[in-house]
């Protein structure tokens, strides 16, 4: 898969993702990482891509020639397809685990980054495919986001990972968060590995990995517990462990207040 970030600050993305698991990735040929500065192909010697808004108010906007310019090189590079476009924008969906996964589908994908207070529409009209957010909050600038989609995109691309199913089975897999993991020692402070994990009997471990994936979802995530796809024996023990759950609660509650 080929990432093609357009951007005004091309060596901080190429900082940050030429190491780690997706600077590996792209020395191996998994994925390859473009980033192109869009101040290449601004129109005046000092290189400056904004201007003052139409209508006034705050801040400076990207102009749109310069922009398009960029898309268009990259269009070229690969062979004159229109590649699907992201524009990172709070105003955009919020990005997820999903479309991530559909994202990784393609061959190219070009992320464009804004700055200032935005981007002139007309060039956003002209190549902008999806229009994605990582957050309802506001940034300097669309680059950490693009990375933030670089590196969840890049885990589902075959052979960027060691493990090949490791991605298959992290969190927000079946709406679901992972389940606890532990590792050496088996006593740390004072707090041991669950015994299920010592045992050896891997569909006992499996059972207990799910259940807890679901525990975890309930308490940390209950908006996607409601999206998962339970079985009717998972509904069954669920539905009993909560019951058990908020009877402890009570208890506790109960005791508590008796002291």
């Amino acid at each position: 898969m080929n990432f093609h970030i357009l951007t005004l600050f091309p060596e901080m993305v190429q900082n940050t993702l030429k190491t780690s698991i997706t600077g590996r990735a792209v020395n191996a040929g998994h994925l390859s990482i473009n980033a192109v500065n869009i101040r290449d192909y601004a129109f005046n010697k000092h290189q400056s891509v904004d201007d003052y808004p139409y209508g006034g108010g705050a801040g400076m906007l990207m102009q749109a020639e310069p922009v398009y310019l960029a898309y268009e090189a990259v269009k070229e590079k690969i062979g004159g397809r229109r590649p699907r476009t992201v524009y990172l924008s709070p105003q955009g969906n919020v990005f997820n685990q999903k479309m991530a996964e559909e994202f990784s589908e393609e061959e190219d994908l070009i992320l464009l980054c804004g700055h200032y207070e935005g981007i002139d529409e007309r060039v956003l009209e002209e190549i902008v495919t999806d229009y994605v957010s990582i957050g309802d909050y506001v940034l300097t600038g669309g680059e950490l986001p693009a990375m933030v989609m670089v590196d969840a995109i890049s885990r589902l691309i075959p052979g960027v990972l060691h493990n090949d199913v490791s991605a298959e089975f992290e969190s927000f897999q079946d709406n679901l968060l992972e389940y606890p993991q532990y590792s050496r020692p088996e006593d740390w402070r004072g707090k041991k590995v669950p015994p299920v994990l010592l045992s050896g009997h891997h569909a006992n471990i499996e059972r207990w990995r799910r259940e807890q994936s679901i525990i975890r979802t309930y308490e940390r995530r209950p908006d996607l517990l409601k999206k998962s796809c339970l079985t009717e024996k998972e509904r069954l023990w669920f539905s009993q462990w909560l019951s058990e759950n908020n009877e402890k609660t009570r208890s506790d509650s109960k005791s508590e207040n008796e002291d």
